[in-house]
């Protein structure tokens, strides 16, 4: 059986739910979790800088084994895109997550709305989901100039950070946004976003195709069976978190969904002027779809 290495994105059940229903050995692989990187995009990353987030490095710290051993990588649209054009790896545009979220405040805070957000720094994960959402969501209530964000890190320190008052608003992804009302805080706004996989060029194609035969398949029976594989959500908790709270898991939300079939092209175009129009493209070095993406 072929061994293929994952770090979870931890926003959605479906790789948990494949590992423990065996349908990736039922594909020919042997899905080992690469928990390291995984908590590591859980923590705090106020001290990085680009190419120093935990998710990074595989490329810059380890790149030899990452393109001998391969790994498969998950982030939003905008994240898995710029972080290929950046040199790190290729995106997968042939199957995508859709995944909720949103900026949830104290229960206590004056902030009732989107537009009471100008100029409130807002916690978020540098150059990750939880920041490419906030001026793409935000720009409908407020001007790009108003809109203002802070680096926490991963998603288990932008929860923290709120709890504990370093922060007035924090962007949330899947479970923290489930965790975050059962703690009794309160969302100003809500939506969703659609997530990529990105993988080493070296990457073996049947293991990417493998892989993503097995999510879909667990897709199917989260479908069909949503309530009895909530509890697999204790996985994605962080460890500072997991007793903090008497967790009920059963009225946890589906988080991601996995979407087997391609990303629009049209949707490539889009992010990268967004990227460029936020100011958060001054890393892309290769703009070109097809340099770019990983088809399986």
């Amino acid at each position: 059986m072929r061994k293929v290495r994952v770090a979870p994105k931890g926003m959605g059940l479906h790789e948990f739910v494949a590992q423990e229903q065996g349908f990736f050995a039922d594909e020919g692989i042997e899905v080992e979790f690469d928990w390291k990187t995984f908590r590591g995009t859980q923590s705090s990353w106020k001290q990085y800088r680009y190419f120093e987030r935990p998710q990074d490095r595989p490329y810059t710290e380890h790149k030899d084994e990452t393109e001998k051993s391969g790994l498969i990588q998950g982030a939003c649209v905008w994240g898995s895109i710029s972080n290929a054009a950046a040199g790190m790896g290729r995106f997968v545009p042939d199957a995508y997550g859709v995944s909720p979220w949103a900026i949830f405040v104290r229960a206590d805070s004056p902030i009732r709305q989107p537009g009471h957000l100008k100029g409130v720094p807002i916690s978020v994960g540098l150059r990750a989901g939880s920041h490419f959402n906030v001026p793409y969501r935000l720009e409908k209530y407020l001007p790009l100039e108003q809109i203002k964000v802070v680096n926490t890190g991963g998603f288990g320190a932008r929860l923290k950070a709120l709890l504990e008052g370093e922060v007035e608003a924090a962007s949330l992804l899947p479970p923290q946004i489930d965790m975050a009302r059962q703690l009794g805080l309160r969302s100003v706004l809500e939506d969703e976003f659609h997530t990529l996989w990105w993988v080493p060029e070296s990457m073996a194609k049947d293991d990417v195709q493998a892989y993503l035969r097995a999510l879909d398949r667990a897709e199917k029976l989260l479908d069909a069976d949503l309530d009895r594989h909530l509890h697999l959500w204790k996985i994605a908790i962080p460890a500072e978190f997991e007793h903090m709270h008497p967790w009920d898991f059963s009225g946890f939300s589906r988080g991601e969904r996995f979407v087997y079939r391609p990303m629009p092209r049209t949707e490539f175009d889009e992010v990268l002027a967004q990227v460029e129009r936020w100011g958060l493209g001054d890393y892309l070095k290769e703009r070109s779809f097809d340099k770019l993406a990983y088809r399986v």
